[in-house]
């Protein structure tokens, strides 16, 4: 990796475009510094201190910190997320989004693409609402009024449609998928905080040394698999047949048909933890019970802390793997495309035969990949049950986090080494 971005900061082209993506990111964590006005951010990063783990501690981490201080940039790109999520399910359920998606060739690309700016919009209005109506219930606010709830709405749904703009900057001018890499700042920035608060726990006595070796070691044990499974692919064998066309011959070649393991990445994480954490987050809206009624040992058990919560944490995660393997993969469609242009499975007839086989590999590929998933995420949960040192240990090890920093490391050290493949080729021809 690290060899990957030197050769490419020796090319002139692409060490514009890395500065390009880190001014870009500079001026992000310049934004995620600056409050919205009329709001008392002591009071609230200690209230946000009660809500760690619940849904709202996790948008606090996909947004750097930003959203536990109500910066400009507190949604963070949680909105054009939930945009993109639910275009990308409408494509699916409507028809004319479908045809305009495969049909609409380039023109089609920008309207859904525009189509999803203004859901970006919508929804980082209606999230801005709600966490102005949060604050504001909670007495949060130095100053309450319609004008200054208008102009804390309007600033946090300003601020992700400025974050939305700059990831378009990024992927276009810069390196990479730029959510993504927005999304990898947030998280990443969160690593020194957590560094510092692991060495404070270690000089006091808190942590042990071999607790913290054993955690270091775990943590880049989930590395290395995450790296292996996110590589992994099945390739299932794809014979052409020969076709003859005038005096040419066509066909006859032999290719695969590649099957990530992991073809869904994140996202069922993301779901489950979403609706697995609702629980705890309503009950942190209210008066906390005593101890030893039937509410307080109703709240431990559904806590994100709890062997229940990861259980059903665990199921949901098996749950949305299967079902966003099904919405991004078509069996069906496939067998048919391979049927059209005369290609074939070796030992399986063409048409239903074939689905029925990719079907099947799916099925084993996307049991392996939610298995895979539910452990990364899990286990941190299982550690700080078993050990109490290890959940006091200060140090950020939820499975989402470092899948997707992991992830979008890997993603943009593939897209450096395909701009300097094609540099190369560019160079080659000339």
């Amino acid at each position: 990796m690290l060899q990957t971005i030197r050769n490419a900061w020796k090319i002139e082209e692409l060490r514009r475009k890395m500065l390009f993506t880190l001014f870009i990111l500079l001026l992000y964590r310049i934004g995620n510094s600056v409050p919205v006005p009329y709001v008392d951010v002591a009071l609230l990063r200690s209230y946000f201190a009660s809500l760690q783990n619940t849904v709202l501690g996790l948008y606090n981490i996909m947004s750097g910190g930003a959203f536990s201080t109500a910066t400009i940039f507190a949604l963070s790109i949680q909105p054009y997320i939930n945009a993109s999520i639910i275009m990308q399910l409408l494509c699916i359920a409507i028809p004319a989004l479908e045809r305009l998606q495969k049909e609409g060739g380039e023109e089609g690309k920008k309207k859904i693409a525009s189509i999803t700016r203004y859901a970006t919009v919508g929804i980082g209005l209606l999230q801005g609402l709600a966490y102005y109506l949060l604050i504001k219930n909670n007495n949060l606010l130095s100053e309450s009024g319609v004008w200054q709830g208008i102009v804390i709405v309007l600033t946090f749904t300003a601020g992700s449609a400025l974050l939305m703009w700059m990831g378009e900057q990024i992927t276009e001018f810069g390196i990479g998928n730029g959510i993504s890499i927005i999304l990898f700042a947030s998280i990443v920035s969160r690593f020194p905080r957590s560094l510092i608060t692991m060495f404070s726990n270690l000089a006091a006595g808190a942590l042990s040394w071999y607790i913290l070796v054993l955690i270091l070691l775990g943590a880049l044990a989930i590395i290395v698999l995450i790296v292996v499974v996110t590589n992994a692919e099945r390739r299932i064998p794809i014979q052409y047949s020969k076709r003859v066309v005038g005096r040419k011959m066509y066909g006859g070649q032999s290719t695969h048909l590649p099957m990530k393991v992991n073809m869904s990445g994140v996202m069922p994480v993301i779901f489950a933890q979403s609706i697995a954490s609702l629980p705890a987050t309503i009950g942190a809206f209210f008066a906390t019970p005593q101890e030893g009624t039937f509410w307080y040992s109703l709240l431990k058990a559904v806590d994100t802390n709890s062997g229940l919560y990861a259980l059903f944490y665990f199921l949901l995660i098996l749950f949305f793997s299967y079902f966003y393997a099904t919405v991004q993969f078509n069996p069906i469609e496939i067998a048919n495309n391979l049927k059209k242009n005369g290609g074939f499975i070796p030992g399986f007839r063409a048409g239903k035969p074939t689905s029925e086989f990719i079907q099947k590999v799916l099925n084993k590929i996307t049991l392996f990949g939610a298995i895979y998933l539910g452990i990364i995420a899990v286990a941190p949960i299982l550690i700080g049950i078993f050990s109490t040192q290890a959940s006091n240990s200060g140090i950020s090890l939820g499975g989402t986090s470092i899948i997707i920093v992991v992830g979008v490391a890997l993603e943009t050290v593939t897209a450096l080494e395909s701009q300097m493949l094609m540099r190369h080729y560019k160079g080659f021809l000339e």
